[in-house]
């Protein structure tokens, strides 16, 4: 499955490298969301949320009422969760709080696992957390195995090539892949329709933002690959 994504910061959809550096703005977020009507779901993510300064979350649950989306971007508490759940979020991505035992226990409780997405960022070999402003001392392939019982599937970012368009690092997937039998989302630099054929051989979906927004990927071409 190729899922597109809406990143929102200060009201806005952005497209950054490697959630630092705003590359480039998209159109308003109900314009995008129509663009991307073809597609079976779709990824909003609030990197005000994120970062801890602020959110968008009128935004979100007024794109979570009208499409089928997986919401992200700072869901740290039960309560977050379940009003992104309520307003209609088919999933919520959980990242830093997945790190905290307790708080990934309380979320998993409180909207059930087969509603969590467990967000696998990486960069440097590391897990990064926090808007991607701290890591961890650990990689992604020691965590999967402690993480599934409350989760239905990750979301894996390579950060070290987020927004970059040089490609991803298909061997790390690989390896992903060969660590968990729950479903993964593989995103990060993805930039070819050879590398979502590989992906896809693997068995790994894509989440695809900054290759769709410079139209190095074709909404057409990549809606069409959706079908079965």
């Amino acid at each position: 499955m190729i899922i597109p994504c809406i990143d929102l910061m200060d009201g806005k959809v952005v497209q950054l490298i490697q959630g630092r550096e705003k590359a480039l703005e998209g159109a308003p977020p109900l314009e995008m969301l129509e663009r991307f009507r073809r597609f079976p779901e779709i990824q909003v993510i609030d990197l005000d949320a994120a970062l801890g300064r602020g959110d968008n979350t009128p935004i979100v649950e007024m794109l979570a009422a009208r499409a089928r989306i997986r919401a992200g971007g700072g869901v740290r508490t039960p309560e977050r969760a379940r009003r992104l759940v309520g307003a209609g979020a088919a999933k919520v991505i959980v990242g830093t709080a997945a790190f905290h035992r307790p708080s990934l226990e309380a979320i998993a409780a409180a909207v059930g696992r087969e509603r969590i997405l467990v967000a696998i960022d990486s960069r440097g070999g590391r897990i990064t957390v926090k808007g991607w402003t701290e890591q961890l001392d650990k990689s992604a392939e020691d965590v999967l195995n402690e993480l599934e019982p409350f989760c239905s599937g990750f979301l894996a970012t390579y950060v070290d090539r987020e927004g970059m368009m040089q490609g991803t690092d298909l061997a790390w997937f690989a390896r992903l892949r060969r660590a968990t039998s729950l479903p993964i989302t593989a995103a990060g630099g993805i930039t070819t329709i050879e590398e979502i054929r590989a992906l896809d051989a693997l068995g790994i979906d894509c989440a695809l933002g900054m290759a769709i927004y410079t139209g190095r990927l074709d909404l057409d071409e990549l809606a069409a690959m959706n079908q079965p």
